[in-house]
């Protein structure tokens, strides 16, 4: 009895649980993650201290025979609590519901909780019992009820896992589904844990023995239980978690046809300081979009209006919709934009521009030019696939590539 089946699930709940602190630590009023990381918590110390060493150190140390057995029913019925509240907030709805739902369930399993260790002292159970607790005591008055209680309580918190991801599972998709499947099919682990438990426990009221069942066959269906059920929690959001780097990476990518072409005329992309490409996907998207804004507002006085407007119509004519169109009329104007710049290398035109012109503020793409249609990091996207695949910015590109800086002075001054 080396405990190791016990330990190393404890060891792995620990480990997940401490690299989900720091987001604790920051987010503490989140009552899905705190639902989360207790369910975790729980989850390594039923499996810590159901571990036979674990029961005959806890026993010795505390000095009460088979006190570990209230603790161990004890953490399985805060546990079962534990998984019901994370579906329910896992499962949303409105606020006040949920907490009030929630709480019946932590009251509930909390008043279980209570029974047990009432039950207990009430009992008499001075043989101690690492393994086959359960079926030796079950005909001893007070024991034997806490024993069916315990498992009772079990019983009712695998049903109602298995019927709510049963029904939530077939209203939603993707990985979401996929996860809730996965805690079903735990939870039919759990339900055969119980059986085995419950037949054990009556042969021994019926004079018959079938303590196997509760000493070996029954811990192997937990452990493989819990394990399935918490591959299920995670399985959603740790998909979910991959989904939204590779989509926030996905928009950099898509961003850099318009950040190198404006590159040349952005002080912070040809200057500043760039992040290491350890840092943070959102980061290196903002900066981005920051570098795009910067050189944006650096071509202001250069953003011809005819251009735009004869891009937008010739993009209508060719098949797009209103907004590829807008897309393709506001990249055709920055790529014309950049070659004019290009030929102003004084900064002439700059320096002609009168004071009324200059956008109010550089906070977001609006405010670079009155006449962009561009409001955000999906527009950015659609004028950067726009500057690569586009045919009338290629056009508008060509035509506006050797431009004199003296054509663009004329409409500014």
């Amino acid at each position: 009895m080396d405990g190791s089946s016990y330990y190393i699930p404890a060891v792995a709940m620990a480990a997940a649980l401490l690299v989900k602190a720091p987001a604790l630590s920051r987010s503490w009023r989140d009552p899905l993650l705190r639902s989360v990381c207790t369910l975790m918590a729980l989850a390594g110390l039923v499996f810590f201290f159901a571990a036979p060493p674990t029961i005959g150190e806890v026993n010795d140390v505390i000095g009460i025979t088979n006190v570990s057995a209230p603790l161990v029913y004890c953490l399985l019925s805060a546990f079962s609590a534990a998984c019901l509240v994370l579906i329910v907030n896992w499962r949303g709805g409105p606020p006040e519901s949920t907490r009030r739902v929630s709480r019946r369930w932590i009251i509930g399993y909390s008043v279980v909780i209570v029974a047990l260790v009432v039950l207990f002292v009430l009992g008499d159970s001075p043989v101690e019992r690492l393994v086959d607790f359960d079926t030796y005591y079950a005909n001893e008055p007070f024991v034997r009820e806490m024993i069916v209680l315990y498992l009772a309580a079990l019983t009712v918190s695998g049903v109602a896992m298995s019927v709510m991801c049963g029904r939530w599972a077939l209203q939603v998709q993707g990985w979401l589904r996929a996860g809730l499947l996965i805690i079903v099919a735990g939870y039919l682990f759990n339900i055969a844990y119980l059986t085995t438990k419950f037949t054990a426990v009556i042969a021994r009221w019926n004079g018959a023995n079938l303590d196997y069942l509760s000493s070996d066959a029954a811990p192997v269906l937990a452990s493989a239980g819990v394990q399935i059920s918490a591959i299920g929690f995670c399985f959603p959001l740790a998909c979910q978690r991959v989904g939204d780097t590779w989509s926030t990476w996905s928009t950099y990518r898509r961003l850099g046809p318009l950040w190198r072409e404006l590159k040349p005329v952005s002080p912070h992309a040809a200057h500043g300081v760039r992040m290491s490409w350890w840092s943070p996907a959102e980061l290196q998207v903002t900066q981005r979009e920051s570098d795009i804004h910067d050189g944006m507002l650096s071509l202001y006085p250069y953003f011809d209006t005819a251009v735009r407007a004869s891009a937008y119509d010739a993009a209508l004519a060719a098949g797009s919709d209103s907004a590829q169109a807008q897309a393709e009329a506001d990249a055709a104007m920055v790529t014309a934009a950049v070659r004019a710049r290009a030929a102003d290398p004084d900064g002439r035109v700059i320096d002609s521009a009168e004071p009324a012109d200059a956008p109010a503020s550089a906070g977001s793409p609006a405010a670079t030019s009155p006449s962009m249609s561009t409001e955000g990091p999906r527009d950015l996207v659609r004028m950067s696939i726009a500057l690569r695949q586009s045919p009338v910015v290629a056009a508008a590109r060509g035509q506006y590539a050797t431009r004199s800086e003296s054509d663009f002075h004329e409409r500014t001054s």
